[in-house]
């Protein structure tokens, strides 16, 4: 029989092991197609083992030694189930014991008076903070149908391009939401995060901190796999030309050869110095917005004592895309239409750090696609897509001894691993003068070579310095109906 709970506890679960792979029948997109296959679990088969993630016998990717397509199916049929239960309670304000709620419910194959037939093993689905994730969503204007419309309605597409961290990544059919799977410290640690996060969202929703809608777990063949929705930074119908993972250190920041050898590799800070070494770009309103932004989200991430995390920079060439035959885009969308806009508020880079860029405003134009405007030293026409990236790290004991230890061999101020208060300032001054730059006025992009010091681009007026000096002013936030 089936049986549905719910109650306050805190994330406490024993960690699990095993299981993972290179993503089979991959394209240049880094995308997988959803496999027809339907194998419950795969403890039986061969797998090769990296991390959590792995691949059986039949080329199947698995986690935890549950196969991508049970997994899916699980998580659909969840979220089908607590969205649904969820809508017939009542609104209300969130309370802090609203945090810390776990809802549980069984879902045998064979079904009950609560849960449909399915063809999978039998497995429990936990949905974490129900209520305080329905009020992120409706922050975002994320609304019930739509949410269960994107995540339910059609396969979940598997992204092959995980990185090193051994997660699994999915992403809607509709571009707008991401699910990544997640260690067991991270989730509790995101949960202990929910009050202060539910704080800023408040007083700035405008932010390129992650963006998350539903945080759950699936509890099958023994294993508990924890799994996080997010906002999707990287639209698959806009082919990306390079990309880069960037924290502002330079100690083993460069991408090794393997992921070289990646149709589209995550480079890093080294590797953005030797490619873009005059930097990005952008015209100074959208500048001084950009580093108000970061200097804010760095803040935020400081006072929860968060470091290690990334800006990831994704860039479309818009001239390098208009010189290239149309033929050969297919290999890198499943679909090379325009992006449709998204559902959620605030979830493009361009929403993300313009106030009056909400959806339907005057920033969101077709010609955006949501993407940052921006120019490179040869006055290329970029669009930016970028957001931070793998805040779940907290500056532990073990984030502390390892600083110890590298800054004895190393200088202690290039390692990416530092005290939070250091990791924010260095980032942010990393990002606003070596990344990000402002256009110089009157450009003459053909026959300019921009040098790599600022002051040799351009004699800056003292309304310019007067611009540069509220980048670390950190504005008020007013109520959601207006600005900040």
């Amino acid at each position: 029989m089936a049986s549905a709970s719910s109650g306050s506890s805190a994330v406490g679960f024993s960690s699990a092991d095993s299981g993972v792979p290179p993503c089979t029948s991959s394209s240049a997109s880094g995308i997988k197609r959803p496999m027809a296959s339907e194998v419950p679990y795969a403890s039986s088969m061969s797998m090769k083992k990296i991390g959590h993630r792995g691949v059986d016998s039949s080329g199947e990717t698995t986690y935890k030694k549950t196969t991508s397509s049970a997994l899916k199916g699980a998580i659909q049929l969840g979220i089908t189930h607590t969205v649904g239960s969820l809508s017939t309670k009542p609104e209300r304000d969130v309370l802090m014991q609203d945090f810390y709620v776990v809802e549980s419910i069984f879902f045998p194959s064979e079904g009950s008076n609560l849960t449909p037939a399915h063809h999978y093993n039998d497995f429990r689905f936990k949905t974490y903070a129900p209520v305080a994730f329905r009020y992120f969503r409706e922050l975002f204007g994320i609304r019930p149908d739509d949410y269960l419309y994107s995540l339910c309605n059609e396969p979940l597409i598997e992204l092959c391009n995980s990185g090193a961290s051994g997660s699994l990544f999915y992403v809607s059919s509709d571009d707008e939401f991401i699910i990544k799977t997640v260690q067991h410290k991270e989730a509790e640690f995101l949960q202990k995060l929910l009050p202060g996060y539910y704080m800023n969202l408040n007083q700035n929703p405008r932010t390129l901190l992650p963006k998350f809608y539903g945080l759950y777990c699936v509890q099958a063949g023994g294993k508990n796999i924890r799994i996080v929705v997010m906002n999707n930074l990287l639209p698959r119908s806009v082919k990306m030309h390079i990309k880069y993972d960037l924290k502002g250190s330079t100690y083993k920041r460069r991408a090794s050869q393997k992921e070289r050898d990646k149709p589209l590799p995550t480079l890093k800070d080294l590797d953005f110095l030797q490619d873009i070494p005059d930097g990005l770009f952008l015209d100074a309103d959208m500048y001084n917005a950009l580093c108000k932004t970061l200097q804010r989200d760095c803040l935020v991430l400081q006072s929860f004592k968060i470091m290690d995390y990334s800006l990831l920079v994704s860039i479309h060439n818009i001239d390098h895309a208009q010189r290239e035959p149309l033929g050969n885009e297919a290999q890198y969308s499943t679909d090379t239409r325009r992006p449709a806009p998204q559902k959620a508020l605030y979830s493009t880079a361009m929403e993300s750090i313009q106030g009056e860029a909400r959806r339907g405003g005057t920033m969101e134009t077709d010609d955006h696609m949501g993407g940052i405007p921006a120019r490179n030293s040869k006055g290329e026409r970029l669009l930016l897509y970028i957001g931070i990236i793998d805040i779940l790290q907290s500056y532990r004991f073990v984030k502390k001894l390892e600083h110890s230890w590298k800054a004895l061999v190393h200088d202690g101020d290039t390692v990416s691993v530092h005290r939070p208060s250091f990791y924010a300032e260095r980032f942010q001054r990393f990002m606003c003068t070596t990344v990000f730059k402002k256009i110089p006025s009157q450009p003459s992009w053909k026959s300019m070579k921009f040098q790599s010091q600022s002051s040799s681009i351009e004699q800056k007026s003292s309304e310019d310095l007067e611009q540069d000096s509220t980048i670390s002013v950190i504005p008020r936030c007013q109520p959601l109906t207006q600005q900040c």
